[in-house]
């Protein structure tokens, strides 16, 4: 039993004392990634309610008895569909009645100026009865108006909403029938602080998202900009046309924006990467040799998970993302690379 534990004591007094020479040959082993420059967008965020393109309550200009409805609920109507026809009977006998006048004053016009080319009548008898022939043909056209009023048609194309009237039912003028929306186009108006003025412009992309759709980011684009300032809250209205073609979306949903504004190359690394220090921020990379090396940088935009450096790293340094507790300037280390880059680097050397 001494015998065994004396031999366990010895090997472990061996393991121990070539741990230390094996750490410090190899050194100890880092997470690193190879750093590489990334498109790193600029955007301005914003909240708001999705609008339709054009949504209107249809009424009637004139009162009287819905006689037919030529639609159904949520149906998609075209332009110029006639949607409602009112009880016209009253003004298709006025309209007979002045197209019975308008006969009348024109067969005594060309009766007087038949006279006249004879010299038989006289001009003001000619005068009268073309002066009677066109006030005639005014109660005709204003026949046919009120008659044309008495049928309620689609002034675009859309989807009808619910109806509020029945066959039978008698509407007062001004009374609300049914609402028409179009929706293939749905408008968002947004407000964003006038500093970022110089960097709206029409035409840019816009992302939103709806919760009704999680996940899903559509795509618009900025369609107007407002021509003045709010003196007050100091931000600049515009709005974007999001287009909806599927029918997804719906007016009134809430909507997250983001609008992107600039574009640029440059390095982007992961956040744990950075260490903080004295109040500055540092980052450890790798010598050629293997050593770790603690480099001061300048931050710039940060993202979720990760962060612009604007100085003290460039595309191609081996980046340390882990362990840098354990790490000091000068130790040599053994690089994982976990991004993959090892391979295109040792691929890249052999070419």
């Amino acid at each position: 039993m001494c015998m065994l534990k004396k031999h366990y004591l010895t090997l472990a007094a061996l393991i121990f004392t070539l741990l230390p020479v094996a750490a410090y040959a190899q050194g100890l082993p880092a997470e690193v990634v190879t750093v590489s420059n990334s498109l790193l967008d600029k955007k301005i965020s914003a909240v708001g309610n999705l609008r339709a393109n054009e949504s209107v309550m249809l009424r009637p200009e004139q009162s009287g008895r819905i006689e037919k409805i030529l639609f159904t609920e949520g149906e998609k109507v075209e332009q110029g569909k006639p949607l409602f026809i009112l009880d016209s009977s009253v003004y298709m006998a006025e309209l007979k009645s002045a197209q019975a006048s308008v006969q009348l004053s024109r067969v005594d016009y060309e009766r007087a100026k038949s006279l006249l080319s004879k010299k038989v009548g006289s001009a003001q008898d000619r005068d009268s009865t073309l002066a009677q022939l066109r006030v005639d043909q005014a109660h005709q056209a204003l026949a046919q108006a009120k008659l044309d009023k008495m049928t309620i048609k689609a002034p675009f194309t859309g989807y009808t909403g619910l109806r509020l009237v029945s066959p039978g039912d008698f509407v007062n003028q001004g009374e609300s029938l049914v609402k028409l929306t179009d929706y293939s186009t749905l408008k968002l108006d947004l407000k964003f602080p006038e500093i970022y003025l110089s960097e709206l412009q029409i035409g840019r992309v816009i992302e939103i998202q709806v919760d009704a759709l999680p996940g899903e980011v559509i795509k618009g684009k900025l369609s107007a900009i407002s021509p003045s300032s709010d003196s007050n809250a100091h931000n600049i209205e515009i709005r974007a046309e999001i287009p909806n073609n599927d029918g997804k979306l719906r007016p009134g949903l809430f909507a997250q924006a983001s609008l992107l504004v600039d574009q640029q190359e440059t390095v982007v690394i992961p956040e744990q990467a950075i260490v903080p220090k004295d109040g500055q921020f540092f980052v450890m990379t790798v010598t050629e040799d293997h050593k770790v090396n603690m480099i001061p940088v300048k931050m710039g935009q940060r993202r979720p998970g990760v962060v612009q450096i604007i100085e003290g790293l460039n595309a191609g340094d081996i980046l340390i993302i882990a362990g840098q507790i354990k790490l000091k300037p000068g130790m040599p280390v053994t690089p994982i690379f976990v991004d993959g880059s090892q391979k295109e680097n040792a691929t890249a050397k052999q070419g």
